[in-house]
């Protein structure tokens, strides 16, 4: 087979078809869980949408509520294409804004403080994200802040290590408040909570460990980005939803997947993956992407070194010795 993008593919009969999987594993892990149904967090965006597709397909609409959960830096269309998909679906939601909870806890005390480090002018006022390079050039991954002051003029500077992991750790604290609160509702209805990453995030060890990692069911966590979006047309959610860029929604200044984590687009990387995976050679991937062979292997090296330094997120916690009582 050819290395296109066709062998990521989904026909419509493959489409119903992983639907139909995907919902028995719903009822059989609400069944082995004892819970009456799911909650999950409705960013807008394309794998959230279709995990509350999944769902309600399985379950039925009155067996799944969804969480709208933005701060002071998601985009106001986040919360707004979240609720269109709720409200499309038939369930429940709740808007809980997490921007005071955040603040409190020194989200924003504890990234602007790393930000003046490198711009010492950074006030509330500025917009700011995180960019990577290095990657697919075969370089050590290193990261840039990028910033934009109130007149609108763009800065960027290399990060030190410190820096980079104090603004990195303040803004997960977003991820891990917005699990706090799904566990709540999970609690308060007895129902389990959905984690949304897709293969690529699940791979790549794209999320946040007790954060948008923490779930009781991950049901699209062995599709790639692209053949979740095949879903997201196949079940009928919104255009706005089925041709949405990727984003972090984390950072003020618009920032895509691609641009914080993964060295190519996602199209490009779900290629990749599938190559690495399936052993294809990288001077196959090189042809397929339209990149040079050397670059095609950086792309190769990028992915295990990724695998590698987020294996701790996949990690259970370590004992001593097994507790031979408790089975998975």
């Amino acid at each position: 087979m050819t290395l296109t993008a066709d062998v990521l593919a989904l026909t419509a009969e493959q489409c119903d078809a992983e639907v139909a999987r995907i919902g028995r594993h719903f009822i059989e892990s609400l069944r082995r869980f004892h819970k009456r149904g799911v909650v999950l967090g409705l960013s807008g965006g394309v794998d959230s949408s279709v995990c509350a597709a999944l769902a309600v397909k399985a379950l039925g609409p009155k067996k799944v509520f969804g969480l709208l959960m933005p701060e002071r830096d998601s985009k106001s269309s986040s919360a707004d294409l979240g609720q269109v998909v709720a409200e499309q679906l038939g369930i429940s939601w709740q808007l809980e804004n997490i921007g005071p909870t955040v603040e409190a806890i020194g989200c924003y005390r504890w990234r602007d403080e790393a930000m003046r480090v490198v711009f010492p002018d950074y006030t509330e006022a500025w917009k700011s994200k995180i960019a990577i390079a290095g990657g697919v050039d075969g370089r050590i991954n290193f990261f840039k802040l990028i910033v934009q002051s109130p007149d609108g003029q763009m800065h960027e500077a290399r990060l030190n290590l410190r820096e980079y992991l104090q603004i990195v750790a303040a803004t997960n604290y977003k991820q891990r408040i917005r699990k706090t609160v799904e566990y709540f509702h999970a609690d308060r209805l007895n129902y389990a909570v959905i984690g949304t990453p897709n293969r690529l995030e699940y791979d790549q060890g794209f999320f946040v460990k007790n954060g948008d990692g923490a779930a009781d069911i991950k049901p699209i966590a062995h599709l790639y980005k692209t053949q979740v979006y095949a879903l997201a047309r196949h079940l009928g959610l919104p255009e706005a939803v089925c041709t949405a860029v990727p984003t972090t929604d984390t950072y003020s200044l618009q920032q895509g997947q691609d641009e914080f984590y993964f060295a190519l687009p996602y199209q490009q990387m779900d290629l990749a993956l599938w190559a690495h995976n399936h052993g294809r050679p990288a001077a196959e991937l090189a042809q397929a992407l339209g990149l040079s062979e050397a670059q095609a292997r950086h792309v190769y090296a990028d992915i295990d070194a990724k695998r590698r330094a987020t294996a701790y997120l996949h990690a259970r916690p370590a004992l001593v010795e097994p507790v031979t009582s408790i089975t998975d």
